[in-house]
């Protein structure tokens, strides 16, 4: 049994629902980590599939892992601030159940930091690998993250197409906090790492060291429609009338106001909101006719029968899913 971490170095939180299939490979890769001095906190948000039974037992086999649970299903959104919130290193890492990294991913990482003060966060280049652990293509994250200026950095995440890879990069803890982390909406991770741009440089470890696993159960194959993904963050929120693009351009304003830039940096990222309006015309758009197509099914279909959940709130397509691969994870439309 590894020796207790009363100060690890890194905190990373692996939250979880229903990732039997998976999650064995991914914590190992954790634990197996050229950098030991760690703590992995496992949250499991009420799986039904036995993935509880493995996490404790590698809890009772090293006592770096922590293992907590709730019994109701609370949302993705909660189970990743949950996490961060009993984290305790300077560094901090989430990890999705279904993907894998390199031995060397958290010591690069850290190394990185640690070199670079004005930097918040630094992930590795990331490689996709199929069900089996096959390689099946290369990302590129085409972004220009380390810029000095915020507007610049905020520009690139809000108007470049990426898949949120950066999600899981390791990050400086006291600046995560900072932020609003992970809101209960769609997409939330895209403002998670535009706001974290605005506090400091993202940088980029050497080597391919992320595997992201593509797989038929994560969420964004589960639940394709955009506005019906809510459900996958907010259980509560199931069946409402939704408006992600509206809520994503709020959203971005939101981050702007709380991150304390001086005003003439401020009015800058205020600006790049213009080029993402025009980008997203179309998709503010849909979110109106989809909402004005649905509403128009739940008046034809007439009132529910008292007692019972209304049938035209029902998700479609919506399965029980593991928190895995990006929050998101659909390449951007923004």
């Amino acid at each position: 049994m590894s020796q207790i971490m009363i100060n690890p170095r890194v905190s990373v939180a692996l939250p979880v629902r229903n990732g039997r299939r998976y999650i064995a490979e991914a914590v190992d890769s954790v634990l197996g980590q050229t950098l030991s001095n760690l703590e992995l906190i496992i949250f499991d948000n009420a799986s039904t599939d036995g993935t509880d039974d493995i996490c404790r037992r590698y809890a009772e086999r090293d006592s770096r892992v922590r293992y907590y649970r709730s019994e109701v299903n609370r949302g993705a959104a909660w189970n990743y601030n949950r996490v961060a919130q009993l984290a305790r290193a300077e560094y901090f890492k989430w990890m999705a159940h279904d993907d894998v990294i390199s031995p060397r991913f958290l010591e690069r990482c850290a190394a990185v930091l640690d070199e670079d003060p004005i930097a918040v966060a630094c992930c590795a280049r990331t490689i996709d690998i199929d069900e089996g652990g096959c390689f099946t293509r290369a990302r590129n994250f085409n972004l220009n993250c380390s810029d000095g200026k915020p507007h610049r950095r905020f520009h690139d995440l809000i108007c470049i197409n990426h898949s949120c890879f950066l999600v899981f990069a390791v990050v400086r803890l006291s600046v995560l906090r900072q932020t609003a982390m992970v809101g209960p909406y769609v997409s939330s991770d895209r403002v998670l790492l535009a706001e974290l741009a605005l506090h400091g440089r993202l940088r980029e470890a050497d080597g391919c060291l992320l595997m992201h696993r593509e797989h038929p159960l994560r969420s964004t194959r589960a639940i394709p429609v955009l506005q019906e993904r809510i459900a996958w963050f907010d259980p509560a929120k199931a069946g409402r009338l939704t408006f992600p693009n509206w809520r994503l351009l709020k959203e971005y304003a939101a981050c702007i106001r709380r991150a304390g830039l001086p005003a003439p940096e401020q009015i800058l990222c205020y600006g790049q909101l213009l080029p993402w309006l025009r980008q997203n015309g179309r998709a503010l758009r849909n979110d109106l006719s989809h909402a004005a197509r649905r509403w128009l099914r739940r008046r034809r279909r007439g009132p529910c029968e008292p007692g019972r959940r209304p049938a035209c709130n029902a998700q479609p397509g919506l399965k029980p899913d593991a928190h895995g691969g990006t929050l998101d994870g659909q390449p951007a439309k923004t």
